[in-house]
């Protein structure tokens, strides 16, 4: 009994490493959205049999990121604009909502670990996009779970998790990531004043403006893949 279930686990953890693997080949770029493939291709390329591979695919494509065809195998979906406006907006609806529950609240929200993080002098700021992009997440997930209701942080968790492959690419831009310290300790500065109304509109501009910018650089960044594809074929 204890070797099968040792083997389980075993299975299970090729599995999430596959599974890990692919996503970051997903949202790096290095499979393109539209690319097609079979369970067979990706053993390969990951020196794996097909189990483990299977299971990581089917995963993604609970996740949305893979869809299969019965005849045609699998493919990296196209990205779907529309959807990420949908939960981005989705995003900004739960957000004010909770910039107008914090400050109408009778007891001051505790935004003190925020603060820490976020207003920081220039040259103590973090540099590095992916610790960056976390922080970020759980800023924005700080200030729904400041309003004490659980239920809207868990709606609001599946958004991040589900916008997560385009939001990252903010944090790639050191401006960005300047201008993300700088937002974010006046939005924290309002809401310690209570300032509802300008809180809302500053933190609407704040994802506003991400959303923007994680648009341009996903067509940026899937123009030049392509490219590498084209002149990779060529030679």
């Amino acid at each position: 009994m204890s070797d099968s279930k040792s083997a389980a686990g075993k299975a299970n953890a090729l599995a999430g490493q596959i599974y890990q693997r692919l996503k970051d080949d997903i949202s790096n770029f290095a499979l393109l959205p539209g690319d097609r493939f079979t369970e067979t291709e990706m053993a390969e390329r990951y020196g794996v049999s097909r189990t483990p591979v299977r299971d990581a695919l089917y995963r993604l494509e609970r996740e949305g990121y893979l869809q299969v065809a019965f005849r045609s195998g699998w493919s990296v979906r196209p990205f779907d604009f529309h959807r990420f406006d949908q939960l981005y907006d989705l995003r900004i609806v739960l957000e004010l909502a909770a910039v107008a529950r914090i400050c109408e609240a009778e007891q001051p929200a505790d935004l003190s670990a925020l603060q820490a993080i976020w207003s920081l002098p220039r040259e103590q700021r973090l540099t590095d996009g992916k610790q960056v992009g976390e922080l970020d997440e759980a800023f924005h997930q700080g200030l729904i779970l400041a309003t004490g209701n659980l239920e809207m942080a868990r709606v609001h968790q599946e958004v991040t998790d589900k916008i997560r492959i385009v939001r990252r690419l903010d944090f790639t831009r050191a401006p960005r990531i300047d201008l993300t310290y700088d937002e974010h300790q006046e939005v924290l500065r309002l809401l310690t004043q209570r300032k509802a109304a300008q809180a809302a509109i500053n933190l609407r501009s704040h994802i506003e403006a991400s959303k923007a910018e994680v648009h341009k650089i996903t067509l940026h960044m899937i123009y030049e893949a392509r490219q590498r594809g084209l002149v990779g074929a060529a030679g």
